[in-house]
Parts: structure tokens; sequence; C-alpha cells
């Protein structure tokens, strides 16, 4: 498990800073009455303690250690002018401000809060509201987003940016974040070994969470619901996603998790409730699928190719429309071990496990995955005799993939 720790000489950077640092106050009857300004009069490790109330600016650069501290969460008002604060130093914390009206631009990704190639930051319970980018990360690393609120209004992808983005970047702890209404939560490219965890992503207009040539990182304890399309891990290896819930993701073409040319990963403990497809698989190989529970999805897992060597096990399938949906007959994938509703077999010596093995597969979801517009036969006597069949003599379908352990009671 990656664990986020700050290096012993940063401790005591902020040990001393807290020992010759001054405070400067800004606020309106204050000597000094604008962030600029007192950026401008700070020395290193000074604290800007930011007084109650708004302040009209942007294009604040934050380029010596710094802490910017708001009372009573005064608001950064950018009059859609720009970018807001750009951090280019280490060692800078941001805490406690309300910052709205960030500039849109389709050519330059203006964000409320930019961190460019800093080490040692902490931005925390900062709210954010009417942007385009919230919190974006530019080839920085030993980090911290701590307990932010971000509120977008995004209707479309083209004209949207994405809450917390991390480009480039290394050891970074996204924690105990909420992200609502912009077009990806959460956005990950070329960042390793990257912590996320405890937030609360929904109602994007993209993604929960996005991830793109991003390796050794982890994701536990999130919940991702009602976003356009759950999240999205391509072209990555060694993720580790852990405890997550991902709940109605629903549309025509959308899942709680899309995994694409993943490889060597580790996914465990989550929860798949009412999503159109609970995990979407293509290209992925060697992940441990274990203790999940895929609850009445319309389709709990569809493979649709080139994915080898990976294990189910200590699943819970309940309720779905369909298990498992394959697209080839060719089958090296272990399913063992799982609780399936759907399964209807005995167990005559009562040792858990039934004695008849369960073929999650059905010749209905093989038809549908052709032709798409038979879906309206789901619950006809017909589907049931033919998925019978199938099942009796596979022909359509892998011959060797099944469970042949499946559980009598639901994994704990």
């Amino acid at each position: 498990m990656i664990v986020f720790k700050l290096p012993l000489t940063v401790f005591i950077l902020f040990m001393g800073a807290s020992l010759w640092g001054k405070t400067i106050e800004v606020c309106s009857s204050c000597k000094v009455k604008s962030i600029k300004e007192g950026v401008a009069l700070a020395t290193d490790f000074d604290t800007l303690l930011v007084k109650k109330g708004t302040y009209r600016e942007f294009n604040i650069v934050i380029d010596k250690p710094l802490t910017l501290m708001g009372e009573e969460f005064p608001v950064i008002d950018g009059e859609d002018q720009g970018e807001i604060i750009t951090i280019t130093s280490d060692n800078v914390t941001v805490d406690g401000l309300f910052i709205i009206n960030v500039g849109t631009s389709y050519t330059s990704d203006y964000a409320a809060i930019r961190v460019v190639k800093s080490k040692n930051f902490l931005i925390q319970n900062v709210v954010l509201e009417k942007l385009f980018f919230g919190i974006y990360l530019e080839k920085s690393q030993n980090g911290r987003v701590y307990h932010n609120n971000i509120v977008g209004d995004a209707v479309e992808e083209f004209n949207s940016g994405n809450g917390i983005q991390l480009w480039y970047c290394q050891n970074i702890e996204v924690d105990q974040n909420i992200v609502q209404h912009v077009r990806d939560g959460i956005y990950l490219e070329f960042s390793d070994n990257i912590t996320i965890k405890n937030n609360t992503s929904s109602n994007n207009v993209r993604y929960g969470l996005h991830f793109m040539f991003s390796n050794d990182d982890i994701y536990e304890n999130n919940h991702f619901e009602n976003n356009g399309a759950g999240v999205a891990v391509m072209f990555s290896k060694k993720i580790r996603m852990l405890n997550n819930v991902f709940r109605k993701n629903w549309g025509t073409a959308s899942f709680g998790l899309l995994l694409k040319e993943i490889n060597d990963a580790e996914i465990s403990g989550n929860t798949f409730e009412e999503n159109t497809i609970g995990i979407n698989i293509e290209g992925s190989n060697r992940i441990a699928y274990e203790n999940n529970g895929f609850i009445k999805n319309g389709w709990a897992i569809k493979v649709r190719g080139a994915c080898y060597t990976n294990s189910f096990r200590n699943n819970n399938f309940l309720y779905n429309s369909f298990d498992i949906s394959y697209n080839s007959k060719l089958n090296d994938n272990v399913f063992e071990k799982n609780y399936w509703s759907n399964y209807t077999g005995y167990d005559l010596d009562k040792d858990g496990i039934g004695d008849v093995p369960y073929r999650p597969v059905k010749l209905f979801s093989y038809i549908v995955n052709r032709t798409p517009e038979t879906i309206v036969l789901l619950r006809s006597l017909f589907m049931d005799i033919i998925d019978f069949s199938e099942k009796v003599s596979p022909v359509f379908t892998p011959d060797n993939l099944l469970d042949a352990m499946p559980l009598m009671k639901k994994s704990e």
C-alpha cells in the first residue's frame, strides 16, 4: 500500500517556519488590502491571513514558500478573467478559501488553483465553484489535496474542465474531496505512486475518475455515483482498486468501471450496484478480482476480448440481468468459489460448494452482443429455453468458462 509521508527535511522546514515566519493580515481595512500585495511583501515561510470578505483578484502567483490561510472562508472572485492562484514554489499551503469565477478558455486550461513543478504542497479546506478546471497539479510531487469541495456547472465535455487533475506527478495523496458537475471528477495522466482515497465523485459529465498512462497507483474507499461513465482506467499497470462503491452509472454507453490495456492489477472489496455494466474489460491481463459485489447491474462483467490469466474468486453476483458477457470462445481465466444468485444447483455433501458447476455466460448474452435490439426478449420463455440448451451443450460460448466450485451462500 502506498503511504503518504513528508520527508524529514520538509518536516523540519515547516517546524522552522513556525519559529521565524511572520503573519501578514489581508483585509479591506488592513495595511495590506490585496492578496497579491501580501505575496509581494512576504518573505519565505510567512503566513498570509486573509480576513473574511471578497477579493476580486486573479493571476495570483505564489513564488515563495508561504501559507495562504483564509479566515471564515474569504471569497476570491476571479471575475472570469483567467487563472486565479498559481503556485510555482515548494512548501506552499493553501487553506480555507472560497474561490469562484475561473475564466474559461479553449486554448488555456485555466484553473482555480494550479501547482507547477512544486514539492511538499498542501491544498486543503478549499471550496471551488463556477470553475473551468479546479485544482490542476503539473509536474509536481510529494503533495496533498485534502478535504476540498469542488462544484462545477459542466453540461458538455467540450467546454468544461476537470475537478482535480494530475499531469506528470508523483507521490500525491488526494483524500476526502467532494467533486461534482465537472467533466472528469479526478483525472490522472502520466502520474505514478498516487493515492486516491475517501473521495466522493458524482454527477460528472464524463468520468468520476479517469486514469491514463499512470502506474503503481491506489484508489480506495471512494464513492462514484451517477457519472456519465463511472471510472476509466486505461494503459496503466499495477493499479490497486480497493473497497470503492460504483453506483447508478447508467446509460447506453455507461459502466461502473472500464479497464482498457491494464495489467497486473488488484480489484478487491468493491461494490458495483445498478450500473449498465459493472466492469467493462478489454485487453487486460493478470488481474485478481476478489470479494467484490455485483448487484442489480445490466451486465455484471462484460469481457470484450484479449483478456487472459485473470482470476475471479469469492465475488457475489446478485440479481444482474447478465452475470458474464464474453465475445470469444477462448478462455484461460479462472472463475472459482463465487456466489451466483442465478445458480440452481445443489449441495448434497453440505460443504457449502455446489455439486454442479455454474456456467455464467448465457447464449442470450452472446446474441445481444451481436444484435442489441434483441434485448427486448430478455424475459421471454424462448430465451430461457435456448439458454438452457446452451448450458447443456455449449456451442457458442466458451465450454471451459465455468465456476466448478460455486458457493451456496454469499461470500462475506
